[in-house]
């Protein structure tokens, strides 16, 4: 098996977006730490916070890429539930079972990561990425052609616990090759991307509901898909450790005097693969003993809560009380991706000043970006009671 992988890892080092090639690195002196194990020297071309910015912002790009299957692949159904060729119809179950294609998937979402999280730290990034997306890809197609019921709801099940590694690692991957202060335009262009997925996804599937069937929107799911999936062979291993522990077997290969048993710091440090699920499966709640963690997980959580039920409100506002179709029903998922759009260029924005303020001798301190989140929180709640109170009419007069 092992011998097998490395084949396979080497067939993959030629399109790997890296920006250098292992036979080139021999004569390069290794960097030891003051404890004596493998690290990266200043400037060493193999720390991918040293990489260029344009190789870091296309390894962004892709990263986001994928997060946006995971997202656009949540709320896809959710626009082909109802309608002559909707789910409901087609399986002759009601519209509150045909909705389980929605909760299964963000059941699988919650339980995702904490089996993909841990193996990231342990593994790296990259084979997480390769393993978990081509099986996304795989009960996709067991959606798209579920001969019942049945089948459809375990395929929603199992490709939200195998795309919901990307939304664990984009972010991971982010911090790995982004310093602190440019680290916050790329958690804000992932931060886009987990509404305005899910926006266009009921949106596309509604039309296709319209004039095809519900399968297509599995159909452009796969199309999508498999697109992503040839960008994310080019992925590079991003994550440190992994890094120098591949770099410490190479050395070890090529029987440098005197560095014959150089190790990496991850071999040293004693880490099984169950300490590091131990780990992750307590964490969350010592977590819960930290009131900001825990307020801010609990209105994160409310959020997304709300955002999700939109998808099944929309339909009621617009399709049943408007009369509109299921295509044109959805169109208003649109304002999400608006906002997510103007969010992200404030995000920007603030990034920017920030650093000017870094320049002048700011010193930043975590609480500056609240900023931010303050307005968000006073905004979200006045929004959402406007349409709750507009969409109780079917026409709302100005005066």
């Amino acid at each position: 098996m092992t011998s097998t992988l490395q084949r396979i890892e080497r067939i993959l080092s030629r399109p790997v977006a890296k920006p250098y090639r292992s036979k080139h690195l021999a004569d390069a002196a290794p960097f030891l730490n003051a404890q004596g194990h493998l690290g990266f020297a200043p400037d060493d071309v193999e720390n991918p916070q040293n990489w260029s910015r344009a190789r870091r912002g296309y390894i962004t790009v892709v990263s986001v890429l994928l997060v946006v299957n995971a997202t656009f692949a949540s709320s896809s159904p959710s626009g082909a539930i109802a309608g002559p060729n909707g789910i409901a119809n087609y399986f002759h179950v009601s519209h509150e079972a045909a909705g389980l294609v929605i909760t299964l998937f963000l059941l699988g979402y919650c339980f995702g990561p904490l089996f993909w999280a841990p193996l990231s730290e342990y593994y790296g990034r990259r084979w997480i990425f390769y393993i978990s997306f081509t099986g996304y890809m795989a009960f996709n197609f067991l959606c798209a052609w579920a001969p019942n019921f049945g089948a459809l709801l375990v395929g929603r099940f199992l490709t939200g616990t195998f795309v919901s590694a990307p939304l664990s690692n984009a972010p991971a991957v982010m911090a790995d090759i982004w310093p602190p202060l440019e680290r916050g335009n790329a958690m804000a262009a992932f931060a886009m991307m987990t509404f305005i997925g899910p926006a266009i996804g009921p949106v596309i599937s509604g039309f296709l509901e319209l004039t095809m069937n519900w399968r297509w929107g599995f159909y452009v799911l796969l199309w999508f898909g498999g697109f992503t999936e040839l960008l994310m062979f080019t992925l590079p291993e991003t994550y440190g450790p992994q890094i120098l522990l591949i770099k410490a077997k190479r050395i070890r290969r090529q029987k440098i005097p005197g560095l014959e048993n150089v190790r990496a710091p991850v071999e040293t440090s004693g880490k099984s693969l169950g300490e590091l699920y131990r780990v992750a499966l307590t964490r969350p709640w010592i977590i819960m003993f930290d009131p900001i963690s825990l307020l801010i997980a609990i209105y994160v959580s409310f959020v997304y809560a709300l955002v999700y039920m939109l998808f099944t409100i929309y339909p009621i506002v617009f399709q049943q009380k408007r009369g509109w179709n299921a295509g044109v029903g959805e169109l208003p998922l649109i304002s999400t991706v608006i906002g997510a759009v103007i969010g992200g260029a404030i995000v920007f924005r603030y990034t920017a000043i920030e650093r000017k303020r870094i320049l002048s001798g700011h010193k930043t301190v975590p609480e500056d970006r609240l900023i931010i989140a303050m307005i968000g929180g006073i905004v979200f709640p006045i929004m959402m009671f406007w349409f709750a109170w507009s969409g109780e009419y079917n026409s709302v007069h100005v005066r």
